[in-house]
């Protein structure tokens, strides 16, 4: 990649891209061009509560969520992951479907857990959860909730 090009690190012999959203689906495209065929897995990470190093090239800067797409050349035998900024005021990025459509389900499951929206995407609605339901479980902040545990004394150990 040239200079231009998004920061590219490696991280266990894997290469690791940081692109902005506005560079999301054409750094995508050219690694799809340099053989990048498959696409493992696309999915987020809500740093909320993280205080840790996150590892970031010092011209990136962090937000809240992150999208994180794994993506395979078989041709070549090596894995680069794509890792995106999205703030939690404006969480939205563009679809992969148009370049990988079995990123279809992938990016709902985003949206329904973490309330990701992916613009253009032909089907965005809930996979995982009921189309009622309130609310993103995988953000961080989301209450956690409790299932009462029923006891009963029939099951008491007897003599």
């Amino acid at each position: 990649m040239a200079d231009s090009d998004p920061s590219t690190a490696f991280s266990r012999e894997q290469r690791v891209v940081h692109c902005t959203r506005a560079d999301y689906v054409a750094t995508v495209r050219g690694l799809l061009a340099d053989t990048f065929s498959m696409c493992v897995d696309l999915t987020a990470v809500d740093y909320l509560t993280y205080a840790g190093d996150r590892s970031l090239p010092a011209d990136v800067v962090g937000e809240r969520f992150e999208v994180v797409v794994n993506l395979l050349s078989i041709e070549k035998r090596e894995r680069a992951r794509v890792r995106v900024q999205v703030p939690v005021n404006d969480a939205t990025i563009a679809t992969l479907f148009d370049l990988y459509p079995g990123s279809e389900a992938m990016e709902r499951e985003v949206y329904d857990m973490f309330g990701i929206v992916f613009t253009d995407h032909p089907d965005l609605t809930r996979i995982l959860m009921p189309e009622d339901w309130d609310g993103f479980p995988l953000r961080k902040d989301y209450d956690q909730g409790s299932i009462p545990v029923q006891f009963s004394g029939d099951f008491a150990a007897k003599p």
